[in-house]
């Protein structure tokens, strides 16, 4: 390991998982002596948890991101930089991008329509319900204004 680690990119999960596969590279570990080096440091990693996480594009956990890192030899600053561009494709645009995107405010979450359709349907229930109770009482006063039996 003569040259720097690798930097990890803050853009999206596929490019991030692609840099943690250069970092292995960059390393020159197995899948095994990544999971010695990764207990020696404290951390848990399985080999067969590494291989996995390396396989796919999804983004790994964080505790996975901190313990394949250390594994490979990242010092503790430039760790910090991969858990940091983690964090960035997690939560995704800082907040202050989220609040000029034209029409974002517009949005609902899901969660509102369902409560306005739970409402709806209480509310209309409730007034079938009662117009229920209203008939029966217009036809109990009809029955009682003609003398019928009831």
């Amino acid at each position: 390991m003569t040259t720097a680690p690798p930097t990890p990119p803050d853009t999206d999960a596929v490019a991030f998982v692609a840099a943690l596969r250069h970092l292995k590279t960059w390393s020159g570990l197995s899948y095994r002596q990544l999971e010695r080096r990764a207990a020696e440091a404290g951390h848990v990693l399985p080999y067969s948890t590494a291989a996995t996480m390396l396989g796919r594009d999804r983004l790994p956990r964080a505790e996975l991101v901190a313990a394949f890192v250390a594994a490979c030899g990242v010092r503790a600053d430039e760790a910090e930089e991969w858990l940091d561009a983690r964090v960035t494709i997690a939560c995704g645009r800082p907040a202050e991008t989220v609040r000029t995107t034209p029409n974002r405010g517009l949005r609902r979450p899901r969660w509102a329509f369902v409560l306005a359709a739970a409402l709806a349907t209480a509310l209309l229930g409730g007034a079938s319900a009662a117009g229920a109770f209203i008939d029966d009482i217009e036809v109990e006063k009809t029955r009682t204004s003609l003398h019928l039996p009831g």
